[in-house]
C-alpha cells in the first residue's frame, strides 16, 4: 500500500554546500539518502515529496559537514499482510514467480499458483500446466495477496514477500476473464 508519510532524519550538508542551505538542497540530500531504502516501521521509501522544517546545524568532530534534522514528506509503499496486490511477473524460475508488486518484488511459489500442476518451461520462461493450455510468463498481470513478509533493512534485496494466488478471485488477469466469462455463458443457459 502506498503512502504519504511525515517523517524526521538527519542529512549532512557537504561544505561547499553549506552557502545555501535550502528546502530543496535537503530534500536532494534525503531523496540521495532514504530513496530505495526499506525500514521495518514506513516500508519502502519511493520519494521524498517535500521538507517542512530544517534545524539547526550541528557540527561533529572530525567530520567534515554539517549535519540538519529535518522535517518532511514522503511517498512509501509498505506492503500489508492479506493485502490484495496487482503486479507483473519480472521472472519465473523452477520453484515460482518473482512479482512485481510496486518498488519490490514478491515470490508467488509454484504451489500458490493453482490447484493445476504447473511445469517449469526454462526454454520460454513459464510455468505451464499439462492439465489446460494455461502459462504463467514474464510480463504477465497477477492478482495475489500478500500471505509473509520479512523486512531487512540493512540489506533491502533480502527482504522477502511471498504471495499466493489460490483463493476465489486471485490469478492471472487472463485466467481471471476467461473463469469470468465461463461464469456469465454457464448463467445465461
Amino acid at each position: 500500500m502506498y503512502k504519504r508519510v511525515r517523517l524526521k532524519d538527519t542529512v549532512e550538508v557537504p561544505p561547499e554546500e553549506l552557502g545555501d542551505v535550502s528546502p530543496n538542497l535537503v530534500k536532494r540530500l534525503l531523496q540521495d539518502k532514504l530513496e530505495g531504502r526499506m525500514d521495518e516501521e514506513v516500508g519502502s521509501v519511493v520519494s521524498v515529496t517535500e521538507v517542512h522544517d530544517i534545524g539547526e546545524g550541528t557540527v561533529l568532530p572530525n567530520r567534515p559537514g554539517v549535519y540538519y534534522k529535518a522535517d518532511f514528506d514522503a511517498v512509501t509503499f509498505d506492503p500489508q499482510m492479506q493485502e490484495v496486490v496487482d503486479g507483473t511477473v519480472v521472472e519465473v524460475v523452477e520453484f515460482g514467480a518473482f512479482v512485481g508488486i510496486g518498488p519490490v518484488d514478491g515470490l508467488l511459489h509454484v504451489s500458490q499458483i493453482s490447484d493445476e500442476y504447473l511445469a517449469y518451461d526454462a526454454e520460454n520462461q513459464q510455468l505451464a500446466s499439462n492439465e489446460s493450455s494455461r502459462t504463467l510468463g514474464v510480463d504477465d498481470a497477477v492478482r495475489a495477496r500478500i500471505v509473509t513478509k520479512s523486512i531487512d533493512e540493512r540489506n533491502p534485496r533480502d527482504s522477502k514477500i511471498g504471495l499466493t494466488a489460490k483463493q476465489p478471485g486471485l490469478g492471472k488477469h487472463g485466467w481471471l476473464k476467461e473463469d469470468h466469462e465461463k461464469q456469465e455463458a454457464t448463467a445465461g443457459e
